[in-house]
Formats: C-alpha cells, structure tokens, sequence
C-alpha cells in the first residue's frame, strides 16, 4: 500500500468511530432536552434547596451545551476531511475504487445470498 492508500483506510477507520460519536451527541441532546424539560416543570416549585440544586443543574447544562457543540464541530469537520480524501482518492485511482467496490458488493451478495 503506498501513503495515500493508507490515509484513505485510516479516514475510513476515523469514519467509523465518527458514526458512533454522531449517536452519542444525538442520544445526549435527548438527555439535555430532558433536562430542560425537568428544570422548566420544577421552575414553580419552592424552597431554597431546590432552587440550588437547578442553578446548578442550569450551569452544567450550559457547560454540556457548549462541549457538544464543539464535538459536533470537530465532527462535522473531521468527516469533510474523510470524504475530500477519499473523494480524492476515487479520482486518482478509479479502477481501483471500481474493484473495492465490486469486491465488496460481491461479498455482500453473497452474504444476502446465503439466508
């Protein structure tokens, strides 16, 4: 495998630990979005305790609000990156690409082909 064979595999790879960082911060805005949702029905509530309790609940989802969207960020830039690269790749070597992807559709096929 020559460099550009391997950065491509190793965007390939980064893809797909990407994938499931993707369904991390979707199944965590669920949780803030819950959060929120709590905060806002307990907001008519009383007494001083509890109202500590969901200042500090507040700031630590402002904090959480803000780390997500910096890991989305570096996501979503991350996985440009994967697709210029291997669109990169495609275009240089396209008979290469062609006999991947045949290759891998073959296996495919064959793996449907056995239930």
């Amino acid at each position: 495998m020559n460099k550009k064979e391997l950065t491509v595999e190793k965007s390939m790879e980064k893809l797909s630990g990407e994938a499931t960082m993707e369904h991390l911060i979707a199944d965590f805005k669920v949780v803030v979005a819950d959060a929120e949702a709590l905060l806002k029905e307990t907001a008519n509530q009383g007494g001083e305790k509890l109202a500590e309790v969901r200042a500090k609940a507040e700031e630590s989802l402002r904090v959480v609000k803000a780390r997500m969207a910096e890991a989305e960020a570096a996501l979503v830039t991350k996985t440009k990156a994967a697709a210029r690269a291997t669109d990169t790749y495609v275009h240089e070597n396209p008979w290469k690409a062609i006999g991947v992807a045949a290759g891998f559709s073959l296996v495919i096929g064959l793996l449907l082909g056995r239930r």
